[in-house]
């Protein structure tokens, strides 16, 4: 059972949804066009021995809105008054989105962070070419129903035939690479997002403030990177996972075959194993 509380960051009003008090907190961070809730699969594997919370980052579920601020810089500055608000230091869990600003928090609050899981983050070789990947026209008609307070099912229909461009010049659905039950659950944050959230990533200013090589320079704390194939849709190119690695303290890095950008949910499995093992290491005489 998830209890709610809002957060007022100073810029915005960020919902926390969190669990029983069971132990160390774990704070999850997710995507754009997604919400706390996207971390279900993984919750009650961690719950009993942790303690989940979860955000809605700004302009996302139930947290405020944020005209023209929903870079990256901006989304961390959110998590960071978050975490100065817990009790005791946290670990981050951040997938695409969430892992660049969780990287950004844990440079920047090394007090507060005790170790951080890095999801698939988008790399600099994924961004400098996204225009051209089948994800650029996906997120312009997921900007499109964003905001629309339609039936989930109506949402999930439209959501599950949005037209993708193939390397071969044909054109699939969506719905050809989810599951239903995967484009329901997407379906069902669309009502509550800003369509605005989309600006700065098509516009290419999404990253402006945010120094990736310094960021992850400033990592001090161990790190759990797990990357996604990128033939299968994954945002992080081997060649940037190696410098990534090489840059962070104390990097951990784990290639999941079969899946690709959304691992906790294609890889749920692995997903866990992988981060029970990695936060069992934190415990102290590990």
């Amino acid at each position: 059972m998830l209890t709610e509380r809002f957060i007022d960051t100073g810029e915005a009003r960020v919902r926390l949804l969190s669990g029983p008090a069971d132990g160390p907190p774990v704070l999850f961070l997710h995507g754009v066009s997604r919400c706390g809730r996207d971390f279900a699969p993984l919750f009650p594997h961690l719950a009993g021995s942790w303690q989940v919370h979860a955000i809605d980052h700004r302009g996302h579920g139930r947290s405020g809105r944020a005209a023209g601020g929903y870079r990256v810089v901006d989304y961390a500055r959110d998590a960071a008054a978050v975490v100065r608000a817990l009790p005791e230091p946290v670990v981050l869990f951040g997938h695409s989105l969430g892992a660049l600003v969780a990287a950004g928090v844990a440079a920047t609050e090394p007090d507060r962070v005790r170790a951080v899981v890095l999801e698939d983050p988008p790399g600099y070789g994924f961004l400098v070419k996204f225009v051209k990947t089948a994800y650029y026209p996906q997120f312009v008609a997921v900007q499109k129903l964003a905001g629309q307070d339609r039936p989930v099912a109506d949402l999930a229909r439209d959501l599950g035939n949005v037209a993708l461009p193939q390397p071969n010049g044909s054109t699939a659905r969506l719905g050809d690479f989810r599951d239903a039950a995967m484009i329901r659950f997407s379906a069902s944050c669309l009502p509550d997002l800003d369509p605005a959230v989309f600006d700065s990533v098509l516009d290419g200013t999404w990253l402006d403030g945010y120094d990736e090589e310094a960021v992850w320079r400033g990592v001090a704390c161990p790190v759990l990177l797990l990357r996604g194939e990128e033939a299968r849709g994954g945002m992080l190119p081997r060649a940037d996972a190696d410098r990534m690695a090489a840059a962070l303290a104390d990097c951990t890095r784990v290639d999941v075959p079969g899946a690709g950008h959304l691992i906790h949910w294609l890889a749920t499995e692995a997903c866990v194993r992988l981060t029970l093992s990695f936060l069992e290491s934190l415990r102290p005489g590990s």
